[in-house]
């Protein structure tokens, strides 16, 4: 029997073909564990690196979901805008607030619209920030804010004199706080508190003042917390 071997033509050995083979393997399949750069491979095939050029990525941001939307201006409610500055009058007070420039404020029948005058990254992130602000107002002079908390634990109470709040947490002392100007509160019961007003964040803050009193501990869940707070009991040690 003859055995006859064809040799076909990509299997032809030169050194012009070998260095072109090696070359075409460098610039497609490269090994990731070995970690080889395709510069290091096409060189040592005697071939010229190959530059990639990079794009440089570009982020197009759209409007805000809840910057876009109006604020809708309630009935009973007058404001007054000029140069971003917006004053609001209602039935539970009055706010004042300056906005900056990177915010475009028009006004339209019934509502205010924000948008940016600018797509810095600085107008991208304030956009709903604002808008929210704003909202906050007309919402806090027509119905006002409110924050509820509770106290859990033996003994613990508070009662409201004057213009004071007097808790009772545990501790040898009474802790008595004043409650800041438009802001109100109430005891609906010994162990309940109502801090209301027309200021949003004066009215989290005083209600965050309370709270640090006495925080919620982790194993039996005594101290002031919110009304609508989940406190995690830890398990404590066996015996």
């Amino acid at each position: 029997r003859v055995f006859v071997f064809r040799h076909s033509a990509c299997a032809v050995s030169g050194p012009s073909t070998t260095s072109e083979m090696a070359a075409s393997m460098a610039s497609t399949s490269l090994s990731s564990r070995q970690g080889y750069a395709p510069a290091r491979v096409a060189a040592r095939a005697g071939a010229k690196p190959v530059s990639a050029a990079r794009i440089p990525l570009r982020v197009v941001a759209g409007e805000s979901r809840i910057g876009k939307h109006p604020v809708p201006v309630p009935q009973g409610v007058t404001y007054t805008l000029k140069d971003n500055f917006l004053s609001v009058k209602g039935p539970k007070g009055s706010l004042d607030f300056q906005f900056p420039e990177l915010m475009i404020m028009t006004e339209e029948e019934g509502v205010i619209r924000l948008a940016k005058a600018d797509e810095s990254k600085k107008a991208r992130e304030g956009h709903g920030l604002y808008r929210t602000l704003c909202n906050n107002m007309m919402v806090g002079v027509s119905d006002g804010f409110q924050k509820k908390l509770k106290l859990v634990g033996v003994g613990y109470k508070a009662a409201v004199q004057g213009d004071a709040i007097n808790l009772s947490l545990g501790y040898a002392h009474q802790v008595i706080l004043d409650v800041p100007a438009g802001l109100k509160c109430e005891c609906t019961s010994p162990t309940e508190i109502i801090v209301s007003g027309y200021d949003k964040v004066e009215v989290g803050n005083f209600a965050a003042i309370i709270r640090s009193k006495r925080k919620p501990e982790p194993y039996k869940g005594k101290g002031v917390r919110y009304a609508d707070e989940v406190v995690l009991i830890k398990e404590g040690k066996r015996k």
